[in-house]
């Protein structure tokens, strides 16, 4: 599966931002889509997760309550609305697609090119 990101940008603290990450080549039924998170000199982490063909999410404990992980089965699309960012959300921010719910990046085999969000204190 092939994956591209998009909508990063730079936003005010308290603002809002939302990314997509459009797939292509493979039916998505099977899968597990992601958001991960890389800050300069940090590991990737990871954000949230939904699987495709249920709709159940996961995130991690930071965002909750602040981002929204959904997906569009018609667009092949899935989404991550971001509201009240913080400086700390600064980071290079990847799709991934896997067959596995795992919170280590490293088991993620399909990742899109990343997208930047900057958050300004």
């Amino acid at each position: 599966v092939q994956l591209q990101a998009s909508g990063g940008g730079l936003v005010q603290a308290g603002g809002s931002l939302r990314l997509s990450c459009a797939a292509s080549g493979r039916t998505l039924s099977s899968y597990i889509m992601g958001w991960f998170r890389q800050a300069p000199g940090k590991e990737r982490e990871f954000v949230a997760s939904i699987t495709w063909g249920t709709g159940l999410s996961y995130y991690q404990d930071s965002v909750k309550g602040r981002f929204t992980i959904s997906r569009d089965i018609a667009k092949n699309t899935m989404y991550l609305q971001m509201n009240s960012l913080k400086s700390e959300d600064t980071a290079v921010y990847y799709c991934a697609a896997g067959y596995g719910n795992s919170r280590y990046y490293r088991d993620w085999p399909s990742w899109g090119q990343g997208t930047q969000v900057t958050v300004s204190s």
